[in-house]
């Protein structure tokens, strides 16, 4: 009898362990989903802080901006770097060649171009100054038109864990507002 109710009670446990791990695993993914599907409405602009646990895990993120300009006046925007200087304020150096390096916000971001499509489409290996040395990640800016507006569609991949809040919210506050305010001079 003592045997067979220590077989019992292994099945009962190993089918409890079972049943925590995949609730706690449809937990994490619901989570998820939820922080993908607020992060990726567009317009939205996100607290600024640290991330979030499940946040946390995330290391790609995605925006849709809508601009009252055409194409080509934005790709100049964060192409020129007189111009991309005059929208932050801050000093910028940018090769507009592929595979041109660039250094914006003073330093604060370099990296390099890696794919260019005037008007079109802007690949950049891009990352702060302040990540470990030889650490990049990937942005990709499109540019939709739309009549006399063009939706920016950003794609940010690749970036350290735990850095999602900081660079989901940085997009807004240090490139779309500036921005915004730049093209209405």
């Amino acid at each position: 009898m003592d045997s067979r109710f220590l077989k019992d009670s292994q099945a009962w446990h190993s089918r409890m362990a079972r049943r925590s791990v995949l609730t706690g695993l449809a937990m994490a993914i619901g989570g998820l989903a939820a922080r993908g599907a607020r992060a990726a409405s567009p317009q939205q602009k996100p607290a600024e802080g640290q991330s979030t646990e499940a946040e946390a895990l995330l290391t790609h993120l995605h925006q849709e901006v809508d601009f009252t300009a055409v194409p080509h006046r934005i790709y100049e925007a964060l192409l020129d770097a007189k111009q991309f200087g005059a929208l932050t304020g801050m000093p910028a150096q940018i090769n507009r060649e592929p595979g041109g390096a660039f250094s914006t916000f003073g330093g604060l971001i370099e990296g390099r171009n890696v794919e260019l499509i005037a008007d079109k489409r802007i690949v950049q290996a891009w990352r702060p100054a302040s990540w470990d040395a030889g650490v990049y990640s990937v942005v990709k800016f499109e540019l939709v038109a739309r009549e006399a507006q063009t939706r920016l569609v950003l794609d940010h991949t690749g970036f350290p864990e735990g850095s999602f809040r900081h660079l989901n919210s940085g997009w807004y506050a240090r490139y779309w507002e500036p921005l915004k305010k730049f093209l209405a001079q």
